[in-house]
């Protein structure tokens, strides 16, 4: 493929095996090879002396099985010729009268390397100092061995590109230790992290290693890929059970089943172009690369030609902002979530010296969090909830359910209400300036919502109170609010709450926080369920003839859904246009078809660079994820930027 997208796939293996049977051993390698070409895999990764097996014990200190485990790994390298796969492979090699735990890494028929283990266990049930020598004496430069016919670089300071993405190798032990060496390979460049491990099992030791792994990856900003020996190792003493892993900047991509009695695959496509545009984004990341100029780099060839297209072997979660959980982590998240914006309006609110807080209520999603969190903010400072003044203002286009329901959910929560009509205003406003009241242009809607707007801003003044803002994270991305309109507040609580999480978020409060009506009688949780249902809509244009909403965001500016996607890929990540087309196909197709998709990221492209200069001058406001549009924090991006770049390099 042309593309691949900055992806390449990886594999584990976790191959029967049989003590000191290199024969054997080396066949089940050689049927997994195969295995993972055809299923164009670019770099394989074997347990910790695989070709051997781990407990041989004492065995390994006769020549025969250490002169063997050297002809199987020629017979393997000559089995790889002609084949895409980069393979890396545990066996004992012997230097300098000293036998030391590697790592080889071969493909095409050449060995590219030779990497061996730096700590070296000697507590509990582990006795390899007993057997092998440390790596570390190599530390400072690679040298060359002559090992399988070849002269070989020998080291652990050794990257390998595939595909022209970076892996370096550690071996089990390493990964224990306080500063693992993927750590120093990581700052070195190395994006992928293969270790090959004999990892035995004992109780809740799988769930710690799987700490290990994940956090690893996280630290280093890296995929990393974790084989370790299973059925057929002695369990003479200890059991076994081939726990391959495949995280990615600590996000599981595989896991392989444990206690298998037959080997075992897993792949995973991981995301090389990610975790370099992540690295570049976090600037303390390189601070010490320069201590590690002595690595050396061997270039094995181009990744195998995988199609990701037609099948990609990992998650792409269709809704990153408010993904799929279970209920307690559901919890957990909305919790902490509403406590950061509650919080941010306590501490602004103190600072200030003020006692009462002013928010429009409309019925809608926004406002609805909105005035959640400042009852919560009131709760928290000890002030009783008549200091919240929520005011609703029908206009042209405001329905009786939306009115209905902010009136409903003001009464359920105990705020002083007001009601303003902004039909008289803005009726005065259009003959001022000679609109015709009967053309609903931009005009017509950005005067209603700039009406508003005034009036909060007034009351509050007569209050000695805050305007509490109610515009989220994925309008001030799309531009979708009036500019010193709903654009303005003196402080906005969901500026970093997207749209598909203050749906989840209302939900959540409704069944987890508010109590149902009785006799018939609808309370908080009803009304805010029904909020939840209601389709989003400014309500700037009349209703139609039966009194339900007409004009519907999603029709015009399109799904949140979809742009809340756009947008984390976007300004998470960095990805291309094309990227994301791609990614969203994968997420959303078939409930969206491709040309939808399409349309709506083409607006997507133009709305986030033409409405730059509203989130220049947006109010201040809680960062709450890894996305937020603040000019003084993450995205400080020029109002004039041109969008051509990334229009057009999607297809018409």
């Amino acid at each position: 493929m042309d593309n691949n997208y900055g992806f390449i796939r990886v594999g584990a293996a976790s191959p029967r095996v049989k003590v000191a049977d290199v024969s054997f051993n080396i066949e089940q390698i050689k049927t997994i090879v195969d295995r993972a070409e055809t299923d164009d895999v670019s770099l394989l990764v074997f347990p910790e002396l695989s070709v051997t097996g781990y407990t041989c014990g004492d065995l390994f200190s006769q020549s025969k099985l250490i002169s063997a485990a050297e002809d199987a790994v020629l017979d393997l390298c000559a089995y790889t010729t002609g084949k895409y796969v980069t393979v890396v492979v545990g066996a004992p090699v012997l230097l300098h009268d000293r036998l030391y735990n590697c790592a080889i890494v071969l493909r095409d028929g050449q060995v590219f390397g030779i990497v061996p283990k730096i700590h070296i266990p000697a507590y509990h049930e582990f006795y390899e100092a007993r057997w092998f020598g440390s790596g570390s004496a190599f530390r400072e430069g690679v040298t060359e061995v002559v090992y399988a016919g070849a002269r070989v670089p020998f080291g652990p300071s050794q990257l390998f590109t595939v595909g022209g993405v970076p892996f370096a190798v550690e071996l089990c032990e390493d990964l224990w230790t306080p500063i693992p060496p993927s750590s120093y390979h990581a700052i070195a460049g190395a994006r992928i992290i293969v270790n090959l491990s004999a990892s035995n099992e004992a109780v809740m030791k799988h769930a710690y290693r799987k700490e290990l792994v994940s956090s690893q990856s996280s630290r280093t900003v890296s995929a990393y890929i974790y084989a370790s020996s299973g059925y057929g190792e002695s369990t003479q003493d200890l059991v076994f059970a081939g726990s391959s892993l495949i995280y990615e900047n600590g996000l599981m991509l595989a896991e392989s089943p444990r206690f298998s009695m037959d080997g075992n695959l897993i792949e995973a496509d991981v995301d090389a172009e990610k975790l370099s545009l992540l690295r570049r984004q976090q600037t303390t990341f390189f601070d010490r690369s320069a201590l590690f100029a002595d690595y050396t780099v061997s270039d094995i060839g181009e990744a195998s030609p995988t199609d990701f297209e037609e099948t990609l072997l990992r998650p792409v979660e269709p809704h990153p902002f408010a993904p799929d959980a279970d209920p307690d982590d559901l919890a957990q998240r909305s919790e902490e979530i509403t406590s950061m914006q509650v919080l941010g309006l306590v501490t602004r609110m103190q600072h200030i010296g003020s006692k009462k807080a002013v928010i429009g209520v409309s019925g809608g999603l926004d406002s609805t969090l909105a005035l959640l969190v400042t009852a919560l903010a009131f709760d928290r400072m000890g002030l009783p909830r008549d200091g919240i003044i929520g005011i609703t203002m029908p206009g042209f286009g405001t329905t009786d359910r939306t009115y209905t329901n902010a009136l409903g959910l003001m009464k359920a929560l105990g705020i002083s209400m007001r009601e303003v009509s902004i039909v008289p205003a803005v009726k005065q406003h259009f003959e001022d300036i000679g609109h015709d009241a009967t053309v609903h242009d931009v005009t017509y809607e950005n005067s209603q919502a700039r009406e508003r707007t005034q009036i909060l801003m007034d009351i509050a003044n007569e209050e000695n109170g805050i305007v509490v803002g109610t515009g989220d994270l994925s309008e001030l991305a799309l531009g979708w609010c009036t500019y010193n309109g709903d654009h303005m507040s003196m402080y906005g609580v969901n500026a970093g709450v997207p749209k598909t999480l203050v749906r989840s978020l209302v939900r959540w409060a409704a069944v987890n926080r508010f109590e149902a009506g009785t006799e018939g009688e609808r309370g908080a949780r009803e009304i805010l369920l029904d909020i939840v249902d209601t389709p989003i809509s400014p309500e700037l244009t009349p209703a139609d003839s039966q009194g339900n909403i007409v004009q519907k965001t999603e029709d015009l500016v399109g799904p949140y859904e979809l742009h809340d996607f756009f947008l984390y890929n976007f300004v998470r990540y960095g990805f291309s246009p094309e990227k994301i087309l791609f990614l969203a196909r994968k997420a959303f197709v078939p409930d969206y078809s491709e040309e939808e998709i399409l349309k709506w990221l083409r607006k997507f492209c133009w709305r986030f660079f033409s409405q730059q200069f509203k989130r220049s001058c947006m109010p201040d406001g809680p960062k709450i994820g890894s996305v937020s549009l603040s000019p003084r924090g993450d995205w400080r991006m020029p109002s004039d930027a041109s969008s051509s770049l990334w229009y057009s390099s999607l297809p018409e």
